[in-house]
This record gives C-alpha cells, sequence and structure tokens, in this order.
C-alpha cells in the first residue's frame, strides 16, 4: 500500500494525478481526510472522474452509484456523505466522461463552494462567543507581551528575565496557536469557497 497526502480544490488537476499515478502503476482504492491510498498493480492508461455530491439518505447514494455503474463507471471510493465522488471507467465503450454537458460539470464546483462557505460560517458565531466570552483576548494578539502571564516579567531583568522568557514562550505559542486556529479556518474556508465558485465560472463559461 502506498499513502500520498495531496489537497486539491482543481477536480481535473485532481483527476491528472490519479490518472499519472495509474500509469506508474499504482491503482488508486480510496480517499479520506488522511489522503489517497493506492495499490501497486500493472501500469494502465485510466480514466479516472470526480463528481461533488452528498445525500441525505443511503437509498440515494445506492441508486446514484448504480446508475454510473449502468453507464460503464465503477465507483471507486467516497460515500453518502464524504461530497467528492471517485468513478473509474471500466467499459471501453463509455464515454469518456461522467458528465454529459459543461452546465452539468461546472455544477460540482458550485457545490463544492457552497460546502466550503457553510462551514466557514458555522465558525463564526463559535468565534464571536469565544470573544465575547474573553475565551480568546483579541487585543492580546495584537499586543504580544499581554499572552506573557509571569507576574513582572518585563520589568526584570538579566539571566531572571531570560530565564522566566524562555520558560514560558513555549506555552505562549501553544495559547496563540489555540486562539487563532478557528479565524485561520475561516478565512481558509472562505478562500477555498471563492476559489470554487471561480472555477465553476471558469467552466460554466467554456
Amino acid at each position: 500500500m502506498l499513502r500520498k497526502f495531496k489537497f486539491f480544490i482543481d477536480f481535473d488537476k485532481e483527476e491528472k494525478w490519479l490518472n499519472e499515478m495509474a500509469k506508474k502503476g499504482y491503482q488508486f482504492i480510496h480517499k479520506s481526510i488522511f489522503g489517497y491510498t493506492f495499490q501497486e498493480a500493472k501500469p494502465e492508461n485510466t480514466i479516472i472522474k470526480i463528481d461533488f455530491r452528498k445525500f441525505k439518505n443511503q437509498a440515494d447514494f445506492i441508486d446514484y452509484i448504480t446508475l454510473f455503474e449502468d453507464s460503464g463507471w465503477k465507483h471507486v471510493s467516497g460515500s453518502k456523505g464524504s461530497g467528492a465522488q471517485y468513478f473509474k471507467k471500466i467499459d471501453p465503450n463509455a464515454h469518456d466522461d461522467i458528465f454529459s454537458d459543461q452546465l452539468s460539470k461546472a455544477g460540482k464546483y458550485k457545490r463544492l463552494s457552497e460546502m466550503f462557505i457553510e462551514l466557514g460560517l458555522c465558525y463564526v458565531p463559535i468565534f464571536a462567543a469565544l470573544v465575547a466570552t474573553d475565551a480568546i483576548d483579541i487585543g492580546a494578539l495584537f499586543h504580544p507581551k499581554q499572552l506573557y502571564l509571569t507576574k513582572g516579567l518585563w520589568e526584570m531583568t538579566g539571566g531572571a528575565f531570560w530565564k522566566a522568557f524562555l520558560f514560558e514562550t513555549p506555552f505562549v505559542i501553544v495559547r496563540t496557536l489555540s486562539w487563532l486556529f478557528i479565524p485561520i479556518m475561516i478565512l481558509l474556508y472562505f478562500i477555498f469557497g471563492y476559489k470554487a465558485q471561480m472555477l465553476f465560472e471558469k467552466h460554466k463559461n467554456q
């Protein structure tokens, strides 16, 4: 087994990479939050395509997979709630794409964008609540000295200062990263949502 971690927003680039891995003798078998899992196999020219859909119930998901399998495409990875669905062409007579038109193909980026925006919006009230209850001190992030809690630290001199400063600094770093985690996630989700929306516009207008 071979595991690789990569992150894609552009499904076309992801498909190209997966197909290139197949040519090198690595058959794609699963994708999770921890990355991609490959199995060593004979090099082959394969066609892997990706859709992005979530389903409310398992029955709809099974019907979705069955529709593609009847069209010559095997479902390789993905679940009803994972979003990304990976298909491999197994019927040589099947069409080389899983989408019948450009607008349908562009739609997966629209759904991806909406997911990222929704995730970002979910974090906003959590962050606001933490700031309102002083669990996160925004002011201290702009005035780093306030992150150091050792009484009288900045009045110390010489060895006493450096001993106290170096002792507390690791705790300050951990505290800062924990405070920044949520706003960083909000920012990243909105950036990813914007990029996915731009890909939707690009493919829609082709």
